[in-house]
């Protein structure tokens, strides 16, 4: 016990005489808490300012090249409109009112790229050492802008299946009317010049057919028991949907010599070859066995927001669903082959040339079904196919042809899990959809569905944000 107790009394002593060391040893260690406290609240405060002064600089930069590239401002204006947002936005995050400097702004005209280098003085919570009590943090960022043309074709679906269900509560036409004109008011308002509209905007309404209006003169009217290609040009008079005796201006699927759907964007005035050797021009056919002919007429590229919007009002549903024939049309009114044509016709300027780098030309393809009417087979299609098989065929061949062309191809599938539909004819009506747009990237999506009138609208407009997108980026 003696051991114990002095054992005891020893540590006792120690605690004692050392109470002066741990007051030491704890104001030092008070001191290094405090200053890695500060530390962390400034490398905090730095970074919040860096992520906010990297988004308004952003946003900026992304603003400044859209004007540039709707044609907003002009590129001597690009400075004021850069600063001009950085003051609005100043306030954005941690950041205090003015504060934003801008450094550098450059705007290359050969690379179609708007740069900015800015910077912001943060002053410290808590200054340490000899650092100062501000530190400067920077940011730095480049966006593309483009001056290029914008041809957009919209094929829209006033089927039968469109029309107003009182008992189910929906208004699928209704929907469209609203959704696409809102669409056409979107795209149509980043035209600056009406003199010279950067982007124009073709409507193909479709059903059983598609009514040509005032490109009737392009189709050939079959007769029952007749020849599935126009006369040789030297015979007698080609009967055309704009003649007296035609029932109509629609038209199907156009036809080669050998009575196979033609999936080219050639000209109705392109000269072929029968199966006698003789010419005849390839017009568009109307085939003897077509019933229904859709009210709406296509509206060629035109930059007239109102006669876009008068044709949609006009919407009504009636009719099957060709939508081959309505990718082909899409086709045709973005496509140069058909410029004569159109001028000729008085339905203005048609389109440009393919050429990616100053035209961007995209395809917007909306059903709420199954395709399931053709008057005509791909070539090496099994005789054996339904219509059904030939009008997705058809759509998915044309489609190709397209992409092949540059157009990029945006899809809408419309209350496609309708339960009316089986299983199989839902995934029929995906996978054509699917197929005919462009592949996805990491930033573009090509292909939509929605079930509701809100969520169509939602489609159409995330279409147009992509346009822009997709005009900028390529």
């Amino acid at each position: 016990m003696r051991n114990y107790g002095g054992l005891v009394h020893l540590v006792g002593g120690f605690a004692r005489h050392s109470g002066g060391n741990f007051a030491v040893l704890f104001g030092f260690a008070a001191s290094v808490l405090a200053l890695v406290a500060g530390f962390s609240v400034n490398i905090s405060q730095l970074y919040n300012a860096r992520s906010s002064l990297q988004g308004v600089v952003d946003a900026a930069v992304t603003s400044t090249a859209r004007d540039l590239t709707t044609g907003v401002i002009k590129e001597a204006d690009a400075n004021k409109s850069v600063q001009t947002f950085l003051d609005a936005n100043s306030t954005a995050g941690i950041l205090q009112t003015d504060q934003i400097v801008l450094d550098r702004l450059i705007v290359d005209r050969t690379a179609n790229t708007v740069q900015a280098d800015a910077h912001v003085d943060v002053a410290l919570f808590f200054p340490i050492f000899g650092t100062g009590d501000t530190k400067r943090v920077t940011a730095s960022t480049t966006a593309l802008y483009s001056d290029k043309t914008i041809e957009v074709a919209m094929m829209l679906d006033v089927t039968g299946s469109m029309a107003a269900n009182w008992r189910a509560k929906t208004d699928k036409i209704g929907d469209l009317r609203n959704a696409a004109s809102s669409a056409v008011e979107d795209l149509l308002d980043n035209n600056i010049d009406p003199k010279k509209p950067r982007v124009r905007v073709a409507i193909v309404p479709y059903a059983e057919a598609v009514n040509t209006g005032g490109l009737s003169d392009s189709v050939f009217v079959e007769q029952a028991g007749g020849s599935d290609v126009p006369p040789p040009v030297e015979n007698t008079p080609v009967l055309v949907s704009s003649g007296p005796t035609a029932p109509d201006k629609c038209a199907t699927e156009r036809k080669d010599k050998d009575g196979y759907a033609d999936y080219s964007s050639a000209a109705p005035t392109e000269p072929r070859l029968n199966k006698q050797g003789k010419t005849y021009l390839a017009r568009v056919n109307r085939d003897d066995h077509m019933d229904s002919c859709p009210r709406p007429e296509l509206i060629p590229l035109t930059a007239d927001k109102q006669k876009l919007l008068d044709t949609i009002a006009d919407f009504r549903a009636g009719g099957v669903t060709a939508g081959g024939i309505a990718v082909q049309w899409g086709y045709y009114m973005l496509s140069p082959s058909w410029r004569s044509a159109i001028v000729d016709a008085r339905l203005g300027a048609g389109p440009a040339n393919f050429d990616v780098k100053k035209v961007g030309k995209v395809a917007i393809l909306m059903t709420d079904g199954q395709f399931n009417t053709a008057f005509a087979g791909g070539r090496g299609a099994p005789r054996s196919q339904n219509a059904g098989q030939m009008s997705r065929g058809n759509a998915e061949g044309i489609c190709d042809n397209m992409k092949r062309d540059g157009i990029e191809i945006f899809t809408i599938g419309f209350d496609l899990d309708d339960p009316s539909m089986t299983a199989t004819e839902r995934d029929q009506a995906k996978s054509v959809l699917k197929d005919c747009s462009t592949a996805d990237t990491s930033s573009l999506r090509h292909y939509y569905e929605a079930a509701t009138g809100p969520e169509l609208e939602d489609a159409f407009k995330a279409i147009v944000e992509n346009i822009e997108r997709l005009t900028v980026a390529k």
